[in-house]
């Protein structure tokens, strides 16, 4: 593309004017311009003259052409340099110096997040939250922590104990004491279920800064969702607090034996009607020799309605009970197999020799007598002996040969022939003569022992210490 001249022609003019047009060199400067031509032909001085007028003429002011020409399409002909006719070639141009750029504005540190009401107490206010999302440069240097005390707007600080389901047993005491804010002193009410609270058996004490609920012996009937609202004009704020009342379940409402096979039985039983006003978490089952009659447990804590029992002993048969457990423990009674298992012997059949039979009865007859004891006030103390008969004796103590009967002082055990008797704590009037008599349809014996019961005595001169 050809480059226009136009503004050297007029630098080349203004060079020429301070010297006379016969006094200008051999080559003046001229504008040539054409498509696709490499050189400037040679001409005369008039004729550069004359062309430098007229190219004066015809361009206009400077400032105009610097706006509608670019810089890199101006070239400067040098006077001495057209004769020889060389390219025309655009000069350089520096590109002014880029503003340096500023540096990014500095990040401010964010708020902290999350900010929460952990515990409430009387005298103290616990509060949580996380660290900012965004620290500035200059680091995170700690929390400023502030406060404000709020004017009639009433709110009610639920201790976080009670934020979840409160549960107490039976005959328990409950006193829940919940604070509360608000000026003045708030409207209180309470609510059981959405009624009204009965007063015979829920308590309620208010003061300017709480409100106690109190119940003197809990029963299953006071468990529910009680509501406290307090209301200062028209703003109000609600807690609900869940109580809970649990006892021990009752027992399975029925037990089977499904099925007896080698040394094992199948058990199966139902949920008990009473869970204890909470859930079931397992069962305890036990087994029982006709013969002894003693109760085992075989299965404890187990989650399941039904069981196999196994280990059972070839020949003998058994009886099975069953006992329900929730939080609170073991329910105080079980239910009991109707039918019996039996396990039946297998392989040769043995046929015992026929011998007549012996008759083991007897009379009571001891075989360990009871031994004179003494005794320390205070501290507990015990009888034994050991006794043996057919059928198995009826057990009885004395006391200076007065029946002891079902006195909670003593405790009385009998477990395979040998005969025991606590005595809990005795104190000085509990000295005497104990008596042991065991009888049955063939007889009776008794044997007996004197205990003496001795007051600890403190040295006077560590009584004045």
């Amino acid at each position: 593309m050809p480059a226009p001249i136009k503004k050297s022609a007029k630098k080349a003019e203004k060079m020429q004017k301070p010297t006379e047009p016969e006094a200008a060199p051999e080559s003046a400067p001229t504008e040539a311009v054409a498509p696709s031509v490499d050189k400037v032909a040679p001409v005369a001085p008039e004729a550069a003259v004359a062309a430098a007028a007229s190219a004066e003429a015809s361009v206009p002011e400077e400032s105009t052409i610097a706006e509608e020409v670019p810089p890199e399409h101006t070239a400067t002909a040098p006077t001495e340099s057209l004769t020889e006719a060389a390219p025309a070639e655009a000069a350089p141009v520096e590109e002014p110096p880029k503003a340096p750029t500023p540096p990014p504005p500095a990040v401010p540190t964010s708020p902290p997040q999350n900010l929460v009401v952990d515990d409430v107490t009387e005298t103290s206010l616990t509060i949580k939250w996380q660290p900012p999302e965004t620290i500035g440069e200059s680091g995170l240097d700690g929390y400023t922590v502030e406060y404000c005390k709020e004017g009639d707007r009433p709110r009610i600080r639920l201790p976080r104990f009670l934020r979840a389901r409160y549960i107490k047993q039976v005959g328990d005491q409950i006193n829940l004491v919940i604070p509360f804010i608000g000026k003045p002193k708030p409207v209180i009410t309470w609510t059981k279920n959405g009624q009204p609270l009965d007063v015979k058996k829920v308590n309620i004490r208010n003061s300017d800064k709480d409100s106690i609920l109190f119940i003197r012996k809990a029963e299953r009937d006071d468990s529910g969702t009680y509501q406290m609202t307090i209301k200062v004009d028209s703003l109000e704020d609600k807690a609900n607090i869940v109580i809970q009342i649990v006892e021990l379940p009752g027992p399975p409402a029925s037990v089977k034996l499904i099925d007896t096979w080698g040394f094992n039985a199948a058990l199966e039983w139902t949920p008990p009607k009473n869970n204890g006003n909470t859930d079931i978490t397992g069962y305890t089952v036990q087994k029982a020799d006709k013969k002894t009659g003693e109760w085992f447990t075989v299965l404890e804590h187990f989650h399941t309605l039904n069981a196999t029992v196994s280990d059972l002993i070839m020949g003998n048969s058994y009886s099975f009970r069953v006992f329900s457990e929730n939080m609170v423990g073991r329910s105080e009674s079980a239910a009991v197999t109707k039918q019996v298992a039996t396990i039946q012997k297998t392989g040769i059949v043995y046929k015992p020799p026929e011998y007549k039979e012996h008759d083991f009865s007897e009379a009571p007859k001891f075989t360990a007598p009871l031994s004179d004891r003494a005794a320390t006030v205070g501290y507990s103390t015990r009888l034994l002996c050991a006794v043996r008969g057919s059928p198995k004796p009826k057990i009885e103590w004395m006391k200076n040969q007065m029946l002891i009967g079902d006195d909670p002082k003593f405790r009385q055990n009998s477990n395979l022939g040998v005969c025991s008797l606590e005595i809990r704590k005795p104190c000085s009037f509990d000295g005497g003569v104990y008596t042991c008599r065991a009888k049955n349809a063939h007889g009776e014996a008794t044997v007996a022992c004197k205990l003496e019961v001795k007051q600890v005595i403190v040295p006077e001169d560590k009584q004045k210490k």
